[in-house]
């Protein structure tokens, strides 16, 4: 009987114990700030709790640095009933530190002026991680075989190919709707940050510097490949393989999946109409989301690689050109084409895609045609 009222006891004060702590977290920005930056943590809780100030401790000495009433409440958000925007812009002195609110306790907060620095390279890691043809993580080639032509009206199952680019995520599909996204992006952010890219990387991904800066690299290894799925002014390729791919865990190079032809895997080429093999399709209705994606890649891709490639730049040009009138041409969405499952990206605007496309190419060019049409597409955007 004793016994019982002690493991009675134990399990109450236990309980207690768990339901007297407020269930809170303190968000921050885990990479760091910079001393002169705006700073803010988030303070969300699964309790109704108020709060009216805040104080900053020096992580290695736990002595306080900084107090603050700057709190500004926002209520309910999702699961939780009560969150604040936490302001500490001038707590200005480089080092390490933390938030307490009673018990509720932030990470470590880094202030540091080199708090970002190498970030932006760091993320191409991934990039290389998800390189298909030679990848240079394994030091070994995958899906060399790729590929042989469907839905194409007179070169079905030919041979075409189309070796290179990326794996869209922890498969190894491909699709122009994602990497010429991700290649746009990476242009973009080099012109708007240029100091931002170091060079420690040759275009193959094996590090050694070359002279170009890491992330062009990376997005020229994109843009080969997107040149190889438009290999004609009126033929484009939207993907390669599907999901018949999803068939248990494999590194890349040892991937043996068939799709009938051996080691070959599908090459989708863009029909504007709903494509799937078997029992699910997608709502395809159009070419201009795909090739606006083409023609902004290539756009942007000239005139930032002109400096380096010149007759490369002005192929890209050329390519950017031809795209954005083929998509003109054949308006509508092209989107990626399920199989076996009934998922693939749904995609239903198409003239953001031609917008963009038309702006990059009056950017490149000057002229006002391009200029025009961006202003056209723009008027039909329905999301902003």
């Amino acid at each position: 009987m004793k016994n019982y009222f002690l493991i009675t006891s134990l399990i109450f004060a236990l309980n207690t114990n768990v339901n007297s702590q407020v269930r809170a977290w303190i968000r921050v920005n885990q990479l760091g700030y910079l001393p002169n930056d705006k700073k803010a943590a988030i303070l969300l809780s699964e309790e109704n709790i108020t709060i009216k100030s805040f104080s900053i401790y020096n992580a290695l000495t736990d002595e306080l640095e900084y107090k603050s009433d700057e709190i500004i409440p926002y209520g309910n958000f999702g699961n939780f009933k009560s969150t604040f925007r936490l302001n500490f812009s001038n707590l200005r002195e480089e080092g390490s530190y933390k938030i307490k609110i009673d018990s509720i306790e932030s990470p470590v907060i880094r202030i540091f002026k080199n708090a970002y620095d190498g970030s932006a390279d760091f993320l191409l890691n991934y990039m290389r991680q998800q390189r298909c043809g030679y990848n240079p993580i394994l030091n070994d080639s995958c899906h060399t075989s790729d590929g042989f032509i469907i839905y194409h009206p007179a070169l079905d199952s030919t041979h075409i190919d189309a070796t290179g680019g990326w794996h869209d995520a922890s498969d190894y599909l491909q699709y122009v709707t994602t990497s010429a996204n991700a290649v746009y992006l990476m242009l973009f952010a080099y012109e708007q940050n240029q100091n931002c890219f170091s060079d420690e990387y040759e275009n193959n991904g094996i590090k050694k510097a070359n002279g170009i800066p890491d992330i062009l690299d990376e997005a020229k290894w994109g843009i080969d490949w997107l040149l190889k799925m438009n290999p004609k002014a009126d033929e484009m390729y939207n993907q390669i393989a599907d999901d018949r791919d999803h068939r248990g865990f494999r590194l890349p190079n040892e991937d043996t999946i068939s799709y009938g032809k051996g080691l070959e895997r599908p090459v989708y080429y863009c029909t504007g109409k709903p494509q799937g093999m078997f029992r699910y399709k997608n709502r395809s209705d159009g070419i201009a989301s795909t090739a606006g994606k083409f023609a902004s890649a290539f756009a942007l891709g000239s005139e930032v690689f002109k400096k380096y490639f010149t007759e490369y730049a002005e192929k890209l040009k050329q390519k950017a050109i031809e795209a954005y009138d083929y998509g003109k041409r054949n308006p509508g969405v092209c989107q990626t084409a399920p199989c076996i499952s009934p998922y693939f990206y749904e995609e239903e605007n198409w003239v953001d895609d031609m917008q963009l496309a038309a702006a990059s190419l009056y950017k490149l060019t000057g002229e006002k045609k391009f200029l025009d049409d961006a202003i056209t597409f723009g008027r039909q955007e329905r999301t902003t």
